[in-house]
């Protein structure tokens, strides 16, 4: 199966889901358009508490429905937008991607990967005991994020479910994520 974009969300006030819309606009070096984290500086609102001056590196959330699928398994009932991500894909697993990964969206839209998203507590307000779901563990016990990934825009344009997803890995030594 080759990888696709299975939904988009954008959100224009600080909440936690966002909800499915038919198209998104992402704009090269801010983010989506009209989503609250648009900018090209920090958005969260956490992050400008520290230092509003910060180079936004958080401007795209993508997530896998894999992640989803793995949640409803659990007991859990999440849908697309609902952890928040403005892109939720199939066939790709996010969390392994190297650090500088481009993701090649659609019709020249292209993502640069920067980190791991931290799942925060308001994921326990949105269903109770969901945040240890999202957390594992690998084979050498390191602690493991399944909350997707961050990246930045390289090239805007819109993108919709059905889009197909191309994988461009950096040039090694590739790095491992980190939370951004």
């Amino acid at each position: 199966m080759s990888a696709r974009v299975i939904s988009v969300g954008r959100k224009a006030a600080h909440e936690f889901s966002k909800p499915p819309c038919d198209v998104i606009r992402l704009v090269e070096g801010l983010g989506v358009e009209g989503d609250v984290h648009l900018g090209k500086t920090v958005q969260h609102l956490s992050r400008i508490a520290r230092d509003p001056t910060v180079l936004n590196v958080r401007q795209v959330h993508l997530m896998s429905s894999e992640f989803h699928d793995e949640l409803n398994a659990a007991g859990f009932s999440v849908a697309a937008g609902d952890l928040g991500e403005n892109v939720t894909t199939r066939g790709i697993d996010l969390i392994k991607l190297p650090k500088g990964t481009q993701l090649h969206i659609g019709d020249g839209v292209i993502v640069e990967v920067t980190g791991l998203r931290n799942p925060c507590h308001q994921i326990d307000n949105f269903q109770k005991g969901l945040l240890k779901a999202c957390l594992g563990r690998d084979e050498a016990d390191n602690l493991v994020r399944k909350t997707g990934v961050m990246s930045i825009v390289v090239s805007g344009g819109n993108v919709r479910a059905g889009d197909a997803i191309r994988v461009a890995l950096p040039a090694g030594p590739h790095l491992p994520l980190e939370v951004v």
